[in-house]
């Protein structure tokens, strides 16, 4: 079967289903985007990588990848190879003294640890096909289909949210709340700062 490669291309809160984020998937050098609902732990192990933040202590997807090197274990893709009434199954791609090796796993957690070894990530063809959505300019465009797809939004996925009450604070004040937050391992907390540091820096 066909394989695509897939980047990732936003990560946002779920519009459609409370506490969770909407993780979109991309396929490289085409029109077509594969957003996944992924829980709030998840979505945070992705996103400290991706800002390159370093928690205080290491969180489940860092200790795999401890544990993977201690053992010469090396994860080089990441398969999104099947989706049932929804659900997205993806696996592992790892490689161990010229041995191949196929590992289980769920696809948020794949993902996650996809960005820590820099693994690529595909899908196959009939999935990106049947669950994927057309973009036209910078607009999403959900297909009919997506409605009965549980796994992925049904609405327009919505842009970073600045954080709630910190509008009035300078900068460096926001900067000392990310420390902290950081400090206290706080990390959805400190990604919506992140993200308004980092949008009032763009806006300078």
């Amino acid at each position: 079967m066909k394989k695509v490669k897939l980047d990732i291309v936003g990560l946002s809160y779920s519009q459609t289903q409370s506490g969770a984020y909407a993780l979109v998937l991309g396929e490289v050098n085409g029109r077509r985007r594969l957003p996944i609902i992924i829980g709030a732990f998840e979505a945070q192990a992705i996103a400290i990588e991706i800002e390159k933040m370093s928690p205080t202590r290491p969180l489940t997807h860092d200790l795999f990848k401890s544990f993977a090197q201690a053992y010469q274990v090396e994860v080089n893709e990441v398969l999104i190879y099947n989706l049932v009434d929804g659900v997205f199954f993806a696996k592992l791609m790892c490689n161990k003294d010229g041995e191949q090796i196929e590992i289980d796993a769920r696809t948020s957690d794949a993902i996650a640890i996809a960005v820590r070894f820099n693994a690529v990530i595909y899908t196959y063809e009939f999935i990106l096909a049947s669950a994927g959505i057309v973009i036209e300019g910078n607009d999403f465009l959900f297909l009919e289909n997506m409605e009965g797809i549980t796994n992925s939004p049904t609405e327009e996925i919505s842009s970073p949210i600045p954080v709630s009450g910190f509008q009035n604070l300078s900068v460096e004040e926001l900067q000392q709340k990310l420390e902290k937050a950081l400090a206290e391992e706080a990390y959805e907390k400190a990604a919506r700062l992140r993200d308004e540091i980092n949008r009032r820096n763009a806006g300078k």
